[in-house]
C-alpha cells in the first residue's frame, strides 16, 4: 500500500512540474524555405513574388490534452519577425503532460488591442518600438504584416498586407503529439505562404490595412488560418527549466538620473551595466561640447550636432577637421534611448560605440583613443569629473563613450504642439488635421483611400519606425546599410529618421539633398525612383510616387510642423 501510494505522489509530482514548449515558426513557398527578398517564387498568375517582411503577434496559447482540455497561458504574447530573425518563441509553466493539439491567436483581443501601448517593457511582445506592429494612437496593432515585391514579365511593384482590427484576428488550431511529460520539447511549425497568399492578384490588389468589410482583408484571413503545419516535433535531452543566469551590473554610483518622458512614449530600454545618474549625464554634457576630443583641438561633437537646430547642423554634408566634408548629412540627435542601430547605416549598435567611432574618424575629429585618455588625464578638472562619475580617476576610452551615451540618453523631445493636442491642451488648425488625416491614411484607390501612407514607416510616437529602408531616392555610390549587411536587398537603404523636430533639420536625407520639406514631399509625390530594394510600401504605387494634390501637400507640410517642440531646443545645452 505505501509503495503505491509513493507511485500515485511521484506521478502527481511528475504532472505538476513546469514543462516548457519552444515552438519555431519557418516560412515556406512550396515545401522550400524562403530567402528575403532575395529569391522570387512562381504564383498561379504568371507573376512571381519576393517576400522582404513576415511579422505577426501571437496570444492566447492553449494546448489540449487527450481528454479534449485545454490548458491556456493568461496573459501571454509573443513576436515573430522572421525577416529579423525573431522565430522562436517559448511557452512556459506547461503542465508535464501528452497533449494533442496546439492553438493559438494572431492578433489581439480588443481589450489588449485597445490598451495602452506604453505600459509595456521595452523588450515585451507589446512594446511598439520592439514590435514594429502598432497603427497608432487610435487603431491598436497590427496583427499580421507580409510585404514584399512581384512582376510580371510586363512590369512590377510591391504589396503591403496588413491585417488588423477585431474581426481579423485569426485562430489557429493544428493537430499535434506533444509529449511533455518527461522532456521540454521543441515544435517546428512550417508556415506555408503560398497557401497563405494563394489566388491574389498581386498586381491589382497591392495593399490591404485590415478595415472593416475589406474582402481582400477577409481572404487573407481565412487563407493564414490554414497556412501552418507541424514540420516536427523534437524532445530535448534534458529535463526542467535549466538555470536562469543572474543580472550582473556595475554599482550604481552617483545620484539616479529619473529619466523623465510623458505618457504616451513607450518605455525604453536602458542601459545595465551603467545605469543612468546624473554624474556621467553632465560629464557627458561637457566632452559632448568640448573640442579636446579631436586631434587638433578643433571640432567637438556640437560642431555637427547643434542643439538649436535639434542636434543637426544645417548643411548638406557633416564638416570635421580641417574642414573636410563627410559624405553624409549629420543626424538630429533625440530619443536615442529607443534606437537600437545608429548612425544612416546601422554600424553601430550603442550610443557610446558610436561616440567613439566619431572620435576616432578621419574626417570628422580624427583622434587616437590613447591620446585623448592622456589629453583628458593632464586636464585640471576630468580627473575628478570621472571620479565622481565613475568612482575613481581613471579615464579610459569605455567611460568617455558612456558618458556620452548618457548624456544623449538624457535628450528627450516630447512636448510638441502634436503632443499637447493629444493632451487636450493645443488645438490643431484645420489644415493641420488635414495633415494628420493624410499622414495615417493609406493611398489605396481600390478601396477609395487617397491618404500620403507616411505612417508605414514614420508612425507612432517617435515618428520612425527605426527600421532601414529604401525611399525611393536615384541611387549613388553610397550603398547604405548594404555596405554593412553585404546583402545587395539592402543596397539603397537608410535609418528612418524621427520626423520630430523636421521643421528645423534641413536639409533632408542622408545627403542633404532636399532643401525643404515641400522637396521631401514632392519627392514621395512624384519622385520616386524604382530599384530592387524599394520598400514594397512605397513600390506598390504605380507610377513615381503617391498623386497628392497642391493642397494635400501643404496639409502635411503644415501637419509636420506640429511636431517641432520649441521647449527642446530652445532650452541650454551648456
Amino acid at each position: 500500500m505505501k509503495l503505491r501510494l509513493l507511485g500515485i505522489a511521484l506521478w502527481l509530482l511528475g504532472t505538476l512540474q513546469a514543462a516548457h514548449l519552444s515552438i519555431e515558426f519557418k516560412p515556406q513557398w512550396l515545401n522550400e524555405p524562403i530567402a528575403y527578398a532575395e529569391s522570387w517564387h512562381a504564383t498561379q498568375h504568371e507573376s512571381s513574388l519576393s517576400l522582404s517582411r513576415i511579422a505577426f503577434l501571437v496570444s492566447e496559447p492553449v494546448l489540449v490534452d487527450a481528454t479534449g482540455t485545454g490548458h491556456r497561458l493568461s496573459d501571454w504574447y509573443g513576436l515573430v519577425d522572421l525577416e529579423a530573425g525573431q522565430s522562436t518563441l517559448t511557452l512556459s509553466g506547461l503542465p508535464s503532460d501528452k497533449f494533442t493539439a496546439i492553438e493559438f491567436s494572431i492578433g489581439l483581443n480588443p481589450q489588449i488591442n485597445q490598451s495602452d501601448p506604453a505600459k509595456f517593457a521595452p523588450t515585451h511582445a507589446l512594446n511598439p518600438i520592439y514590435n514594429k506592429l502598432h497603427w497608432n494612437w487610435q487603431d491598436g496593432y497590427i496583427f499580421i504584416a507580409i510585404e514584399g515585391y512581384w512582376k510580371t514579365p510586363q512590369e512590377q511593384g510591391g504589396f503591403s498586407y496588413h491585417l488588423g482590427n477585431e474581426p481579423h484576428r485569426m485562430r489557429i488550431r493544428i493537430p499535434a503529439t506533444i509529449d511533455l511529460s518527461k522532456n521540454d520539447a521543441r515544435l517546428i511549425l512550417d508556415f506555408h505562404l503560398d497557401r497563405a497568399l494563394e489566388n491574389i492578384p498581386f498586381d491589382k490588389a497591392t495593399s490591404t490595412h485590415g478595415r472593416h468589410g475589406d474582402p481582400l482583408a477577409r481572404q487573407l484571413k481565412k487563407q493564414v488560418e490554414q497556412a501552418f503545419a507541424v514540420n516536427a516535433v523534437i524532445l530535448n535531452k534534458t529535463t526542467g527549466s535549466g538555470t536562469l543566469s543572474a543580472e550582473t551590473t556595475r554599482p550604481h554610483l552617483g545620484t539616479p538620473f529619473p529619466l523623465k518622458i510623458s505618457a504616451h512614449l513607450p518605455l525604453p530600454s536602458l542601459p545595465e551595466d551603467y545605469p543612468l545618474s546624473k554624474e556621467r549625464v553632465e560629464l557627458g554634457r561637457r566632452l559632448f561640447h568640448d573640442a579636446s576630443l579631436s586631434r587638433d583641438n578643433s571640432v567637438s561633437c556640437v560642431s555637427c550636432h547643434r542643439h538649436e537646430h535639434a542636434f543637426a547642423d544645417n548643411r548638406k554634408l557633416s564638416t570635421g577637421i580641417h574642414q573636410q566634408f563627410g559624405k553624409r548629412n549629420a543626424m538630429p540627435l533625440m530619443n536615442l534611448a529607443w534606437k537600437a542601430q545608429f548612425f544612416w547605416d546601422g554600424r553601430a549598435h550603442s550610443l557610446r560605440e558610436q561616440a567613439l567611432l566619431s572620435i576616432q574618424n578621419e574626417t570628422e575629429m580624427d583622434a587616437s583613443l590613447p591620446a585623448i585618455e592622456e589629453k583628458l588625464s593632464q586636464h585640471p578638472a576630468y580627473p575628478s569629473l570621472f571620479k565622481a562619475a565613475y568612482g575613481s580617476h581613471a579615464i579610459t576610452a569605455e567611460r568617455i563613450g558612456v558618458a556620452i551615451e548618457q548624456f544623449l540618453l538624457s535628450q528627450i523631445s516630447d512636448d510638441s504642439r502634436f503632443d499637447r493636442a493629444l493632451r487636450g491642451k493645443a488645438e490643431l488648425t484645420e489644415i493641420e488635421k488635414r495633415g494628420l488625416e493624410l499622414f495615417f491614411t493609406e493611398h489605396d484607390p481600390r478601396r477609395q483611400l487617397y491618404g500620403a501612407d507616411c505612417f508605414h514607416c514614420h508612425g507612432g510616437p517617435l515618428f520612425s519606425d527605426q527600421a532601414f529602408h529604401n525611399n525611393g531616392l536615384r541611387l549613388t555610390s553610397d550603398r547604405g546599410r548594404a555596405a554593412v549587411s553585404q546583402r545587395d536587398a539592402d543596397i539603397g537603404k537608410f535609418s528612418t529618421p524621427s520626423l520630430r523636430n523636421v521643421e528645423i533639420t534641413a536639409p533632408y536625407m542622408h545627403d542633404g539633398r532636399f532643401e525643404s520639406l515641400e522637396a521631401v514631399v514632392e519627392h514621395y509625390s512624384s519622385g520616386l525612383h524604382r530599384s530592387q530594394s524599394l520598400n514594397p510600401n512605397l513600390a506598390k504605387h504605380p507610377g513615381r510616387g503617391i498623386p497628392l494634390t497642391a493642397a494635400d501637400k501643404s496639409a502635411l507640410v503644415a501637419f509636420l510642423k506640429t511636431l517641432t517642440d520649441t521647449r527642446y531646443f530652445s532650452a541650454r545645452s551648456e
